[in-house]
């Protein structure tokens, strides 16, 4: 046994010194997002200024983060609402004759039950709203692509709650979409154990 950690021991490299930069800065406490229990998590180093290649900047990142929490919201919302059984009247594909009704509640069984020109349409849709609606203008705040319609918030506390809110929501959404996922995928119901 000893000889087997010699020999392990043998192919270990030499030990480098952690290389720290003087000029990194990080993002301060009681940024939006930045909430409790957890407060500044960052393994990955994304908060790194200045930023360097391939590393994007960190509003890339938050604008992002806002995004996907926001799709996973709806993502979430749409398994459990068709897992509720609630769906549209009438007929998904009339040509293939498959109706709302005939779709399954899970994300992976509802995915592969559209057919492939329902897909197209569904893309086509989110692309055009990518490039024509939800383009982000960089003299905004990250995730405030809406028009005059979109309601925004004069009192900074209630501002500040409400994005806390948004981006914490969006986070629990990741997870549960996620989690929907695994679990369709691992042969149960996408909402088990609250579904059986």
């Amino acid at each position: 046994m000893l000889s087997l950690l010699t020999a392990c021991a043998a192919f270990q490299g030499p030990v480098l010194a952690p290389r720290h930069s003087s000029t990194v800065t990080m993002k301060a406490e009681g940024e939006i997002g930045v909430t409790p229990p957890l407060g500044v998590w960052d393994p990955l180093n994304l908060l790194a200024e200045p930023v360097e290649y391939p590393r994007r900047s960190y509003r890339r990142y938050v604008e992002l983060e806002i995004k996907h929490g926001r799709i996973c919201m709806l993502a979430t919302l749409g398994v459990i609402t068709t897992e509720a059984g609630i769906r549209w009247p009438g007929y998904l594909s009339k040509s293939l004759d498959i109706k709302f009704s005939d779709v399954p509640g899970g994300a992976l069984s509802s995915y592969a039950a559209v057919p492939a020109l329902g897909w197209l349409q569904i893309v086509a849709f989110v692309i055009f709203l990518e490039l024509a609606y939800g383009q982000q203008d960089p003299n905004k705040e990250p995730g405030d692509v809406g028009g005059i319609t979109w309601i925004r918030y004069d009192d900074p506390e209630v501002k500040k709650f409400k994005l806390n809110a948004e981006r914490n929501n969006g986070r629990a959404a990741m997870m549960g979409i996620t989690g929907m996922v695994v679990h369709e995928a691992l042969g149960v119901d996408a909402l088990f154990p609250i579904v059986q």
